[in-house]
């Protein structure tokens, strides 16, 4: 353990000193057409976990990324860590994501958000903002980008029940296009609410899409039942990696929070 500490500070320090490095390489884009700061973005995402993996021993492993269609489309994604965050970024074609609006606000990281299209959300608005958010995804998507949401709206402890919210059932309703689940790990080595990082390997899977048109209630049961039933397998076999790795599990006792 005094090994995972030494190597999660090691990497904290070095994830927020090359972010602001990042931040600085970036602002020529502010110049350029939006793709060349997508583009960056994704090569951050990439070398996060390239830093990873070198100092913390966490690998990754893709699965189903063939399933993903072309073109316009929901991405709903599980969310148990700040990982995915920037790593389904760098996975996407033409990414567009739904923040906090305050985040906007933050100097040059806002910026940045408002050059790349990110689109915003005032979670104090209510109904209003989520009818809103919906006619704004669908034009964004209509332009050939890939919506990623993460459909319980947090993050949540590896082993929480789901708490998924209606806001993804309305933007499938009126967006009109597939949507991919994605079932993931994260949560064993970048457990939130933590600074440590622990070895093992965070698996992302790509399910199998979900078609356009079907009732709200159908596709809210369908997308539920598919990120859980195969988190839950990720889940485990990532537990028993890291039961050979310490004799336990570190990221197990969150699950009871």
């Amino acid at each position: 353990m005094i090994s995972i500490f030494l190597r999660s500070l090691v990497f904290n320090v070095l994830f927020y000193l090359s972010m602001a490095v990042w931040i600085i390489a970036a602002l020529p884009t502010f110049a350029m057409p939006r793709a060349a700061l997508v583009g960056t973005v994704k090569a951050w995402g990439r070398w996060n976990i390239w830093l990873m993996s070198v100092i913390c021993g966490t690998r990754v492993k893709i699965l189903g990324a063939g399933r993903i269609p072309k073109g316009p489309l929901i991405i709903a994604s599980k969310h148990q860590s700040m990982w995915e965050t920037f790593a389904l970024f760098s996975l996407i074609d033409q990414p567009i994501f739904i923040l906090k609006r305050e985040l906007k606000w933050i100097p040059f990281f806002g910026w940045y958000l408002m050059k790349t299209g990110m689109i915003d959300i005032d979670r104090k608005a209510g109904m209003r903002s989520l009818k809103m958010l919906a006619r704004t995804t669908k034009e964004q998507m209509h332009l050939g980008r890939q919506l990623v949401i993460f459909p319980e709206g947090t993050r949540r402890p590896v082993g929480a029940p789901p708490a998924y919210k209606s806001g993804v059932a309305m933007i499938y309703a009126g967006a009109e296009v597939p949507c991919v689940p994605v079932a993931l790990n994260s949560g064993l080595c970048w457990p939130r609410r933590t600074f440590l990082r622990y070895p093992g390997t965070i698996t992302v899977e790509f399910l199998d899409p979900l078609p356009p048109g079907l009732r709200r209630d159908e596709f809210m049961s369908r997308l539920t039942e598919s990120i859980e039933s195969a988190t839950g397998r990720l889940v485990e076999t990532g537990r028993r990696e890291q039961a050979r790795l310490f004799g336990h599990v570190p990221g197990a006792p969150e699950a009871g929070n």
